[in-house]
């Protein structure tokens, strides 16, 4: 090969592994734009991490109360059935989740391999965040407890959290510990490509979801 079609081979081989990189590491789409930004972490991509939380809360809501939007009602048996690992993750996940999900696999300081509890890195950037920002006294205590003496886990945090789990609808640092650490955390461990790509997926509507007041007396139960 001539060394001027050698060069221009060169280049455009770096070209378009410049473009592949990139279609990896970004989203196609931004959905939840509207919802502005609630978390705000330094030195983190804030687009993505609060797409991926509304991605996280969308699916679920529509998951755990179909037909009669109900955050309070979701959050109450999503946490139940996290915590006691029953969530029907393949049912429950949607094709713009799966999307996050595939571009939040290539931030590397979000995750780690070698921990035996959670696929999440509990050192990242984004939990520092969110061990620092959740509102609530105790929980906030709890967790940077169970995170100081190194045994931090969904199932150890999940029993204050299962008494907590409404406080996430206002506090989005408690909702993002449940979205990455009971969520996308555990889909290494689904088969994704189960999911049907071709459903068309409902937006909810977070300005018009019910709350309830009083226990759900259906919780832990999808009906």
């Amino acid at each position: 090969m001539k060394p001027q079609l050698l060069k221009l081979f060169v280049v455009a081989l770096v070209i378009s592994f410049t473009s592949c990189k990139k279609e990896k590491t970004t989203l196609s789409e931004y959905i939840y734009t509207d919802k502005g930004v609630v978390l705000t972490c330094d030195s983190l991509d804030s687009k993505l991490y609060n797409e991926a939380l509304f991605a996280f809360e969308n699916d679920m809501i529509n998951f755990y109360s179909k037909g009669k939007p109900n955050i309070s009602r979701a959050y109450s048996q999503f946490v139940r059935q996290a915590v006691s690992g029953q969530v029907k993750y393949q049912d429950m996940i949607t094709p713009h989740t799966i999307e996050v999900f595939n571009v939040l696999k290539k931030e590397n300081d979000l995750w780690d391999a070698n921990n035996s509890n959670s696929h999440l890195n509990y050192n990242s950037k984004l939990f520092n965040c969110i061990a620092t920002n959740i509102q609530n006294k105790d929980l906030n205590t709890t967790l940077n407890a169970l995170i100081s003496t190194n045994s931090m886990s969904p199932k150890l945090f999940g029993t204050p959290l299962i008494s907590n789990y409404s406080q996430a609808i206002r506090d989005k640092y408690l909702s993002a510990y449940m979205a990455f650490d009971l969520f996308y955390a555990k889909l290494f461990d689904v088969d994704l490509s189960q999911v049907n790509m071709n459903e068309s997926e409902e937006k909810v509507d977070f300005n018009n979801t019910q709350q309830e007041t009083t226990p759900d007396p259906h919780a832990g139960h999808n009906h």
